[in-house]
């Protein structure tokens, strides 16, 4: 039961195909009705935030594994509660349709019911992102940039939106706005060091894209990287993404710069400029260290080290092995 107040995003499909498995006993063991009395309703357990998270989460579970039947009695008891002229409400029964349907024509009918609700309420933020996530999901970019666009007219310090914005740009190819819009989520979040990874990782990928550009593109994107994975490991001693970024770029760094021209250091530019190749390589040295801490904590089990992801673990270990075997050969 614990897992129903995890974010459903969050949870494994093995997860979320055991909570969908037990669907009806959790359902038969939450509190379906409000009390008949505005006391009564207030004394009801069913009042609690916790029970009603409960039922957003079982119905997300159920819906990513087909799971129909629960998930549309979850969103009957969530109707029955808070009304379907709730923007929640709204978006969810609409995420419910868009699984339903079987076919191009019945999502074209969600996404005009989306659009209708808009055309009466343009502000409805859950309706706008249901409606971004089905054109993202149906191959409309264009149309999906539109709307986040318009989304964040209204809402510009929705950092969901900007991330979402940010990610649909990556997908394209096109980094430099990839980058302005995560950068706009560090503004509303400059703490989080989820994000700063997340851009020196789009930085990383412009710089070895423009590798054969021009220098000083590339230099400038490597720089923007290696400044974003610092501050995500100063931010998160111990974030795995954070350590595996700083090792990619200090490797990409260390391999290119005897090939680029020299930076010149301008006190009023506000670009980060390329640290010497002695700094350069301790941080190398450091974020290998430190990835392999990570890896040989993971792999013995150690208590207060099993939160990894083991993608990111298999990842880690291959990117240390390969360096190794490159030193042997």
């Amino acid at each position: 039961m614990a897992s129903l107040l995890h974010p459903p995003a969050h949870l494994t499909p093995a997860e979320a195909l055991s909570l969908s498995q037990r669907a009806p006993a959790v359902l038969k063991s939450l509190p379906s009705s409000v009390g008949a009395s505005a006391l009564a309703s207030l004394a009801s357990p069913i009042e609690s935030p916790e029970v009603w998270l409960s039922y957003e989460n079982l119905l997300i579970s159920c819906l990513r594994t087909g799971d129909l039947e629960s998930a549309q009695e979850c969103i009957r008891r969530l109707v029955q509660r808070f009304g379907d002229e709730n923007d929640r409400v709204m978006a969810l029964q609409g995420l419910v349709k868009e699984a339903e349907a079987n076919d191009d024509k019945a999502l074209e009918a969600v996404l005009k019911s989306y659009d209708d609700i808009l055309a009466k309420d343009a502000t409805n933020v859950p309706i706008h992102k249901r409606r971004v996530a089905l054109l993202r999901s149906t191959g409309k970019t264009a149309e999906a940039v539109t709307g986040l666009i318009a989304l964040l007219d209204f809402s510009p310090t929705d950092a969901e939106a900007w991330a979402e914005l940010a990610d649909v740009y990556l997908e394209q190819g096109l980094y430099a706005q990839s980058i302005y819009a995560l950068e706009e989520v560090l503004v509303l979040s400059p703490n989080a060091w989820n994000i700063h990874a997340r851009l020196g990782e789009i930085e990383y990928m412009a710089a070895s894209t423009s590798a054969g550009g021009s220098d000083a593109a590339t230099q400038k994107y490597a720089a923007e990287s290696l400044k974003r994975f610092c501050r995500s490991i100063e931010l998160c001693d111990d974030y795995l993404r954070g350590f595996y970024g700083l090792k990619l770029v200090t490797s990409f760094v260390l391999k290119n710069s005897g090939k680029w021209s020299k930076q010149k250091n301008d006190a009023n530019s506000e670009d980060f400029t390329l640290p010497d190749n002695a700094t350069v390589e301790r941080l190398a040295q450091l974020a290998t260290g430190k990835l392999s801490e990570i890896v040989r904590r993971y792999t013995v089990k150690e208590a207060h080290w099993s939160g990894y992801d083991e993608a990111e673990i298999a990842a880690a270990r291959e990117l240390l092995f390969g360096e190794t075997a490159a030193v042997v050969r």
